[in-house]
């Protein structure tokens, strides 16, 4: 397959025969819902003797542990081959395979990030009373190795969660409702995702245009998803009821308008660059006003890159952060500066300054 046969694509068939022939470094991101091999036993009951539809299909069953190992060794090892230097996976499981899964993904290579806890909110009870009630799944977030530089958008996810920092440990509820798919009053898929959970995955850790994969993409969330928020998808799904209800879906899926795909950069992501180097190369010289975006406040330039503001003296971050009376300011997006006569953040001279940099070298 070439690459553009692997976007904004779907396949069925057999995950790792099909993984088999995808070119190494193609993807992005990796979601992967494998089966969670749940060794279901007797069928389950209400205590009204109703039954339980469980997940008690073909493709979650295995001879034994030895079978399933082997299994997870397999698609998590060309995952890995697919995946790009910069490239992360997420795995999701519960408490029937998840630490199998992951001791595989720490053998095979990968990095582990994090761990992350789905907590749902509307979980099924446990009718035997038998245990405690199974209110989580786990899912495991690792980098290809231990070197990959990859994404994590930090500012957006905390601007997701009202400026605090996203934790690891996510409510949602479990897909129900017009989300979940039906056919003659029956679910179509035992364990379909919400969409929910994959717009915050692939939100936190890719970029718009890029590429990513679901191996066991079942009703196709990950790609529904991956559509609407302006990346490329490809799936692998072997059911081929669940592929047909996939396409289906995943046809009827609208983009978000491109305007409304921006996020927030994050801080670190930005080169570091001190305030005073601008003004000894002449991109900003002293004496020059610099003020806040409503231009209420005002302070001048020093010569030695600190700044003025009535009797406040100081850098551009700390000088901020005196008159909005907080602990910390970010002086590059609180300051402007008319620049040709266009008001622009003095952040932007940033990137005049890596330009000289980069002709130098």
């Amino acid at each position: 397959m070439n690459i553009e046969q692997l976007k904004n694509n779907i396949l069925n068939g057999n995950c790792i025969k099909e993984l088999k022939k995808i070119p190494d470094k193609t993807f992005d991101l990796i979601f992967a819902d494998p089966p969670y091999n749940l060794q279901i036993g007797k069928k389950l009951k209400r205590p009204d003797n109703s039954k339980v539809n469980g997940v008690k299909d073909k493709w979650d069953q295995f001879k034994n542990f030895e079978h399933y190992d082997n299994f997870c060794i397999d698609w998590l090892s060309e995952c890995k081959r697919v995946l790009k230097d910069n490239g992360a996976i997420w795995v999701i499981g519960s408490y029937h395979n998840i630490f199998r899964v992951g001791y595989h993904i720490q053998n095979i290579g990968y990095w582990i990030l994090n761990d992350v806890i789905w907590k749902k909110n509307n979980p099924m009870p446990n009718f035997k009373g038998t245990r405690f009630t199974n209110a989580h799944e786990t899912l495991i977030w690792a980098s290809k190795n231990k070197n990959s530089k990859y994404t994590f958008n930090y500012q957006s996810q905390k601007c997701l969660n009202d400026d605090l920092q996203m934790r690891s440990d996510w409510t949602f509820p479990i897909c129900n409702g017009k989300e979940r798919l039906k056919k003659n009053g029956k679910k179509v898929h035992s364990t379909q995702k919400p969409e929910a959970l994959l717009h915050r995955i692939i939100l936190a850790t890719t970029n718009k245009d890029d590429t990513i994969l679901d191996p066991f993409l079942g009703t196709g969330t990950t790609a529904v998803v991956a559509k609407k928020l302006g990346r490329k998808y490809f799936g692998i799904e072997k059911d081929k009821k669940y592929f047909k209800a996939a396409e289906e879906r995943i046809n009827k899926a609208k983009v978000i308008e491109e305007s409304y795909l921006d996020t927030l950069e994050n801080n670190r992501s930005k080169p570091r660059v001190p305030f005073g180097s601008l003004v000894e190369l002449g991109i900003i010289k002293p004496g020059t006003s610099i003020f806040d975006q409503k231009k209420k406040i005002n302070a001048k330039i020093m010569a030695d890159g600190s700044i003025k503001h009535s009797s406040v003296e100081g850098s551009i971050h700390k000088v901020a952060a005196k008159i909005l009376g907080a602990e910390s300011c970010n002086g590059w997006t609180y300051w402007y500066c008319n620049v040709g006569g266009s008001i622009v953040p003095i952040d932007n001279l940033r990137q005049k300054f890596l330009n000289l940099q980069e002709g130098s070298t």
